[in-house]
């Protein structure tokens, strides 16, 4: 079932459209290699509200956890944590009903922030990614509005690489955040080389949200609630960390010698 929800999300099939591809895309049939009944257009949503209403989509990021720590692609170097915008549909505003009482297909639990000078509204995905392989480690979906700072995804121990954005906030393991200029003298030469050091470390941690955004269109939700979009973005995370594990594929910038420097 998990495969039935990558393919749809690779392909931005509805519910509908991916129980006609089961019955006569053969590629599909040979992806999923379905031995019993092929299922149908319902099975899909209803296999998605069963892992919104139980705990059985942590206990599979948690068993894909643990395979690559038994094929040796533990942390080594610490994790970058960073996160992005998922935007959803606003609706018009007014007096309409929100949340368990709303009946239409705008977000029930989005809310507006602002970046720079653009406004979003939906949800922020919040992840962890291993600074030596690539890996997506841990990830934690919230409104928009829930700064970057606020959310901790760092166990003890672990040096975990932050942008400005979390700079000044408390971390369960070692905090290496790039510097903010704040009131009173600039940053000195040595913070700005310094917060160069450290941007080159979290480059690659951008990268699962290209893929994510442009390979798996999902950028933009249409689901309603914080549960849902946690459901809709497990889809393309999963895949894309087994195959990073598969690959166990380095940095082409060696992070050993910069990091004992910071």
């Amino acid at each position: 079932m998990i495969k039935i929800l990558v393919l749809q999300q690779r392909y931005s099939l509805s519910d509908q459209k991916m129980g006609l591809e089961l019955a006569k895309n053969l590629s599909f049939m040979r992806f999923l290699d379905f031995q019993d009944a092929i299922p149908d257009s319902t099975t899909p949503w209803l296999f998605r509200e069963r892992l919104k209403e139980t705990e059985l989509l942590d206990a599979i990021w948690q068993e894909l956890q643990r395979q690559m720590d038994a094929k040796g692609l533990t942390v080594k170097e610490g994790c970058i944590q960073d996160a992005t915008f998922i935007t959803s549909d606003p609706g018009r505003s007014g007096n309409k009903s929100r949340g368990d009482d709303a009946r239409t297909r705008r977000s029930k639990d989005g809310t507006w922030a602002m970046k720079g000078q653009e406004f979003y509204f939906g949800y922020k995905l919040h992840n962890k990614v291993d600074v030596w392989y690539c890996l997506i480690r841990a990830i934690e979906t919230t409104t928009a509005s829930v700064h970057d700072s606020q959310v901790d995804l760092s166990v003890k121990g672990e040096p975990i690489y932050g942008d400005k954005g979390y700079f000044g906030a408390a971390a369960r393991g070692r905090s290496v955040t790039m510097y903010r200029a704040t009131r009173g003298p600039p940053l000195s030469s040595w913070d700005r080389r310094r917060n160069l050091q450290i941007s080159r470390i979290r480059a690659p941690g951008e990268r699962p949200f290209e893929i994510i955004k442009t390979v798996f269109k999902a950028a933009h939700v249409l689901v309603t609630t914080v549960h849902r979009v946690t459901v809709k973005w497990y889809s393309p995370l999963l895949p894309i960390t087994y195959i990073g594990s598969g690959l166990s594929a380095k940095r082409v910038l060696s992070s050993s010698s910069v990091s004992r420097r910071i």
